[in-house]
């Protein structure tokens, strides 16, 4: 067994483009300054909480006929580690979580002009 672990793989990663309101980008930035992060990052953890969250979409995503494959990412996902402190139940990172889950929401509605 090896002394240092090898790090983890970095999953494939794709650019997206969105509009949001100029509040929610200010938002953004400083939560990811807030965490230490990306604003990459944080938006991409929100939408993995909302997807993980949201019993009606996954309802709704068993039905469609494309699902085996993003069932097989989903899945995957779930098997790695988060982060050091993904064991510790930590109230106001969740209430912070789900402020920022709100926010994408939001942003959403403007990517399908």
């Amino acid at each position: 067994m090896a002394i240092i672990k090898a790090p983890p793989k970095q999953p494939k990663s794709v650019t997206i483009q969105a509009r949001v309101e100029e509040s929610v980008k200010t938002q953004l930035d400083q939560y990811a300054k807030f965490i230490d992060s990306t604003p990459s990052y944080v938006i991409t953890e929100a939408l993995k909480i909302l997807f993980k969250r949201d019993d009606e979409f996954k309802a709704w995503l068993g039905q469609q006929p494309s699902n085996g494959k993003i069932q097989s990412l989903q899945e995957a996902d779930s098997k790695r580690p988060r982060n050091a402190n993904e064991g510790r139940t930590n109230t106001t990172r969740h209430a912070r979580e789900h402020s920022v889950i709100t926010t994408a929401c939001l942003a959403s509605d403007e990517t399908h002009e």
